[in-house]
């Protein structure tokens, strides 16, 4: 079923930013910049943070979940609203709902994170969980409000959606007027194009980068095509950008003002994840640490002073720790390693003292000795460790061969 009308297929202009911007007043946060001094060096020019993981509901997606709402005829709103999503634009729609005393329902996927669960009804909606995938959510949540009369609130693919997420521009040209280029994840398009409205419009100079999860990069073919065409089963952690097929009215807008689209690794993701909480201090979900994912992977594509904006910081605390080792490993700061050793007793002892002189930090140990593999006298150890670096990690490996172990590879 489609939601798409002719007032949903309008292009949005600057006035439409500056009209949600009023709307907004006094509901949406003007988040914070942040310098970021690593990424500077690395750039070689001013790099700041746009910290919309500091934003009311932990993402930008309140801006446009009201002004759409808000723009509802009194006979919709009286109808109640109906979302679908597996975080953000939930809790975006139930709060901005709340505030307007609009009834909300929103279903999300059975498999969601219960932090998010539990934050969208304590914004105000009724949760319903349905499907084990995004896909299935939609069509349940399209299928009530054909039923019902609810108005669907889709999360990117309307003009009202597109502005509120537009007031992100304006707040950069305002905090940081110098800006020559922003980056910006994209998902479904509908926040790149909202800044790409407003900052185009104003200072037509500024170069806009959107980033997305390569296992997920709907737009590049997109773009390729010249229209919207879907990507079979998306996959990533950064769930905010996990969409396979643009919207229509974000696509069009990013392929004409949007100057370019990247795509990052899985292991980029988590290495930007784990700087925006070390360097930073900054919690920020996979999506949101997007745009860094893209400044470390090619600092001298971007010229400065950059803008990166951090979409939002609803990150799963078990998904935090997983991404967190994984980045971790990624830089090197893990290593395991395999050996073969004496079954004698003190010989594991043995082992971590020679580790201990190279200070590496055993994580977990894992002594196999009944493996047929394995000769009479032999054990097999698997040792998890913290490091500091790759080069610490190859003084590791030397100690070991100089005390006499043999490194399984």
């Amino acid at each position: 079923m489609s939601y798409r009308t002719a007032d949903s297929l309008r292009s949005v202009t600057l006035d439409d930013v500056r009209g949600a911007q009023k709307m907004l007043s006094g509901v949406a946060r003007t988040t914070a910049m942040e310098g970021s001094r690593h990424l500077s060096q690395l750039v070689g020019a001013p790099v700041h943070f746009k910290c919309e993981n500091l934003q009311r509901t932990g993402s930008f997606k309140l801006r446009g979940a009201y002004v759409r709402i808000a723009g509802l005829l009194p006979e919709e709103r009286a109808a109640g609203v109906v979302a679908a999503s597996a975080g953000n634009h939930a809790q975006g729609v139930a709060l901005a709902s709340t505030v307007l005393g609009v009834r909300s329902t929103v279903f999300m996927p059975q498999g969601a994170p219960l932090p998010k669960i539990s934050a969208t009804r304590e914004y105000g909606a009724d949760v319903r969980l349905h499907g084990q995938v995004v896909d299935e959510t939609l069509a349940a949540a399209q299928e009530y409000a054909a039923e019902t009369g609810a108005v669907f609130i889709h999360p990117f693919d309307h003009p009202d959606i597109i502005a509120g997420q537009g007031t992100v521009g304006l707040e950069i040209l305002e905090q940081c007027p110098e800006v020559r280029t922003i980056v910006v994840g994209i998902g479904g398009g509908g926040l790149a194009a909202g800044i790409a409205v407003a900052v185009k419009a104003l200072r037509p100079d500024v170069r806009i980068v959107g980033v997305q999860a390569a296992g997920a990069a709907a737009y590049p073919p997109s773009l390729a095509a010249g229209r919207p065409v879907s990507i079979r089963t998306p996959a990533t952690m950064a769930d905010g950008i996990k969409v396979g097929r643009p919207g229509d009215v974000p696509f069009s807008i990013v392929g004409d003002l949007v100057d370019e689209v990247r795509t990052v690794t899985e292991d980029e993701l988590a290495a930007a994840l784990l700087l925006c909480l070390e360097r930073a201090k900054l919690v920020v979900e996979p999506a949101g640490a997007s745009p860094v994912a893209a400044l470390l992977s090619a600092p001298g594509a971007f010229e400065g002073p950059v803008v990166a904006v951090l979409s939002g910081g609803n990150v799963d605390p078990v998904l935090m720790e997983r991404v967190l080792r994984h980045g971790m490993a990624a830089q090197g700061r893990y290593l395991a390693v395999r050996l073969r050793l004496t079954d004698r007793p003190g010989a594991l002892a043995a082992l971590l003292g020679a580790l201990s002189v190279v200070d590496a930090n055993v994580l977990d140990v894992s002594h196999l000795r009944t493996d047929p593999r394995l000769g009479l006298t032999e054990a097999e150890v698997e040792l998890h460790l913290e490091t500091k670096g790759p080069e610490h990690c190859a003084e590791v490996g030397r100690a070991l061969r100089e005390a006499g172990y043999t490194v399984i590879d």
